[in-house]
């Protein structure tokens, strides 16, 4: 009897957990662990860099190096797998909505988002076999080195950038052909319908991934052209246009808060609440006991949405 009564208060947790979990909400679960990508580099990498900038030369030892590399890595390839799967969630959250609680369910969802990493980190591994990770003096940090195995680097350009390039563009294309279509009232037999907040997260999320192909495209083409033919293309590539398309990669990675921040309204206020409570500290204790009132006047209310977020446009 009492093991019935747990399982049962169990049960109906699980179900208000899974409740809480909107669509909307588990698809950014994925935008979350694209910031944690985009953040991974500030942790490690790139106070080495600075070191190194300081020191004229890299003075941590290879331990360091290899590690470093390896975390720019696991930012790089978690950011293009992240960019991928936010791709795909969209995709199906808007074209294919009907099937999409069943495909994105938050144990599906736990679950892509376990796969998108366990395949980073498999992506990665092979740096180490080959030796690809060393130190560049031309970028003052620990890298992947281009010019160590042809084909490797052949696939690595198309594995990690064109692939997920190519499936990125398949997705955002056909989100644009539907709203379009939603637009100008094309397809009348189709109950389709788009609320104005999913269009202003896709186009959130488009940008995001047309700053990474053209932070990113330039690096990427560059190696793709020298492993092609080394000896040929390598010394025809100034130091300057290498330097530059290596920090423009580098620099990708605070550009996403810059757009969130732009483009989100939510991120917006959030902002600025973070930057008022670091320059009052005093409001940060208002806000937490002001947030723990309202939560216990509003327990047994019923959730009230607005309508700015819920406005459909409907064929």
């Amino acid at each position: 009897m009492l093991y019935s009564l747990v399982s049962l208060k169990f049960s109906r947790k699980a179900a208000e957990m899974q409740a809480q979990f909107s669509p909307c909400c588990r698809g950014n679960i994925f935008v979350v662990s694209l910031s944690v990508a985009d953040l991974v580099v500030a942790v490690y990498p790139y106070p080495l860099i600075l070191s190194a900038i300081f020191h004229n030369g890299w003075t941590m030892g290879n331990v360091h190096c290899q590690i470093s590399g390896f975390l720019m890595g696991l930012s790089v390839i978690g950011s293009i797998f992240n960019i991928t799967a936010i791709a795909i969630n969209r995709y199906c959250y808007i074209c294919h909505s009907l099937r999409y609680d069943k495909l994105f369910n938050l144990k599906n969802t736990c679950c892509y988002l376990c796969l998108t990493w366990i395949l980073t980190v498999v992506a990665i591994v092979p740096n180490f076999f080959v030796g690809s990770l060393q130190y560049d003096p031309r970028i003052y940090s620990c890298t992947f080195a281009q010019t160590v195995s042809t084909s490797y680097t052949i696939t690595v350009v198309v594995v990690h950038f064109i692939v997920p390039l190519s499936v990125v563009t398949f997705c955002y294309l056909r989100i644009w052909i539907l709203v379009i279509q939603v637009k100008h009232r094309v397809r009348q037999d189709c109950k389709q319908k788009l609320r104005a907040a999913d269009i202003r997260n896709f186009l959130t999320m488009f940008v995001v991934f047309v700053l990474f192909a053209v932070c990113w495209g330039p690096l990427n083409f560059i190696g793709l052209a020298v492993s092609i033919n080394p000896s040929k293309v390598q010394p025809h590539i100034p130091e300057w246009l290498f330097v530059l398309s290596y920090f423009m990669a580098y620099f990708n990675s605070c550009l996403n808060a810059v757009i969130y921040g732009l483009l989100n309204q939510n991120f917006r206020k959030e902002y600025k609440r973070i930057l008022l409570t670091l320059w009052t500290p005093r409001l940060l204790f208002i806000d937490v006991s002001k947030g723990g009132t309202e939560g216990m006047k509003s327990k047994h209310s019923p959730a009230i949405t607005t309508n700015n977020n819920h406005a459909e446009i409907h064929l």
